[in-house]
């Protein structure tokens, strides 16, 4: 019996360890991507009423998206953060990690879907689901891209 807690003590242990090493071959590809120099950069406004989000898309050469965003909604405190995906077809899926305010500590994230019609970004809304502190587009539940607030025109970049 006290073998079999051991055996199952040194299971859980290098189970543990595996999942710490893939979460760092994880943090390596995404250091890596952002080190990459893109192929094109392209830069989008979206205007609804009072909100602004400014986005940045920086395309690199094995076809993944990396980038920045920018969302000043009214009477909210400013989202800064990156986004991070790739094109299937002419659907962008992204995460989007930022910080809301001044608050650089706590980084939330959040899937995108956007659809692209000629020069324009249509950012789509769709059922979210969060499994094990993931957020992701339900599977099954089509994504909205008609009945939308934002759609993104292309803008000349300038660097701040």
């Amino acid at each position: 019996m006290k073998n079999l807690s051991l055996f199952c003590l040194l299971l859980t242990c290098i189970g543990f360890q595996s999942c710490k090493n893939d979460q760092n071959s994880n943090d390596v590809k995404a250091t890596l991507a952002k080190a990459e120099k893109p192929i094109s950069v392209s830069c989008y406004k979206a205007l609804y009423e009072t909100d602004t989000i400014e986005l940045k898309i920086n395309t690199l050469k094995d076809g993944k998206i990396s980038g920045n965003m920018v969302m000043k909604f009214y009477a909210m405190p400013k989202k800064v953060g990156e986004i991070t995906g790739e094109f299937h077809g002419d659907t962008l899926f992204a995460d989007y990690s930022f910080f809301e305010g001044k608050n650089e500590k706590r980084i939330y994230k959040n899937p995108l879907a956007m659809l692209k019609k000629g020069d324009t970004l249509v950012l789509g809304n769709g059922v979210i689901e969060t499994y094990l502190g993931r957020s992701y587009f339900a599977k099954g539940k089509p994504i909205d891209f008609d009945r939308v607030k934002y759609k993104f025109l292309t803008v000349d970049c300038v660097d701040k």
